[in-house]
């Protein structure tokens, strides 16, 4: 299942017939057909909407069948060994934890990043916010040759973006996040995917000056915007699982926006970028916010959803001609 960081469901299964009344014992001479249904129906009875497609998730993580081989091979027997570990993956999903945690992954784009409550569960509105980068970047590193274009990933958590942003040729990437594991776990997805030159440090945006960085062309963020006093009303999903320093945005949500705002405009080139997510409603109060902080060419992209969701901001002498 996808959510965005309110909880808001972006991928939603056909409800099927529940069968969630079976027991355990009935279970070890199911189908996959059989199995689909069982897993369908228990986590609709949970109120988990998007049942059918977690549940061939999950199928397809323990033999391997992709949703559409499940349905062709439906007669299938699954063995009572991959039932007992289907049943203990359905009562954790029960009890609302993410299946990304229990699977231990989450794609994002062309890749499988490993996943945990030390980082937030890559969105697909954020692999929107990568391709808009990656676009940019491609554009900007053929416009430069020999000069290795510059890419900032501030609260880089799993390394989704800092990993998309290296996959374009000749970018240089340092990915930047306040959390020591989370960082380890962004080290181990770029060296395990083939990325081992991004650099990844611990750094809080909370300690920035005009000064932290120079001569960068991109920069990227996807950093806390749920206002402080929301998080207690998010899915359980995101709320207890999900890192609260990755969600929290201070009162309003805008805390670390005013402060790349401010800072922000010193760490690129003139030619350069930033891109950031920012969350529902939040769009008009950023454009002001960076517009009166001098950036110009403000405007901002849609997410999968048709939602306003990504900011883009040039610095201040970018609309200099």
């Amino acid at each position: 299942m996808s959510r965005d960081r309110r909880g808001n469901v972006l991928a939603r299964g056909v409800v099927i017939p529940s069968t969630a009344g079976w027991v355990a014992g009935e279970l070890e001479c199911m189908t996959v057909r059989e199995t689909l249904s069982w897993i369908t129906g228990a986590l609709q009875a949970a109120g988990i909407e998007a049942a059918e497609a977690e549940a061939g998730w999950m199928l397809w993580r323990l033999s391997g069948l992709s949703p559409v081989q499940s349905r062709l091979r439906g007669d299938r027997p699954v063995s009572a060994e991959d039932h007992r570990r289907l049943e203990g993956w359905v009562e954790r999903r029960r009890r609302r934890e993410p299946l990304q945690h229990i699977l231990g992954t989450a794609p994002f784009l062309a890749w499988e990043l490993e996943v945990s409550r030390d980082v937030l569960v890559p969105r697909p509105e954020t692999e929107v916010l990568a391709l808009k980068a990656q676009e940019w970047l491609r554009e900007r590193s053929g416009g430069t040759p020999g000069r290795p274009v510059s890419a900032l990933d501030i609260g880089t958590g799993s390394g989704c973006l800092a990993i998309a942003l290296a996959s374009v040729t000749g970018v240089s990437v340092k990915a930047v996040d306040i959390s020591e594991a989370a960082l380890r776990t962004a080290r181990a997805n770029a060296a395990r995917l083939g990325f081992s030159g991004i650099d990844c440090l611990r750094w809080d945006l909370r300690e920035a000056s005009p000064s932290t960085f120079r001569d960068l062309d991109l920069i990227v963020s996807n950093p806390p915007y749920i206002p402080s006093g929301e998080i207690a009303g998010l899915d359980p999903e995101v709320r207890d699982h999900d890192p609260r320093s990755a969600l929290d945005g201070g009162p309003d949500g805008l805390e670390f926006y005013r402060i790349l705002a401010r800072c922000g405009r010193h760490w690129l080139r003139a030619s350069g970028v930033l891109m950031a997510e920012f969350g529902d409603g939040q769009g008009p109060d950023l454009v002001a916010l960076f517009a009166g902080e001098g950036w110009c060419k403000i405007s901002t992209g849609k997410d999968l959803s048709g939602r306003d969701r990504i900011l883009i901001v040039h610095p201040p002498a970018a609309g200099v001609i």
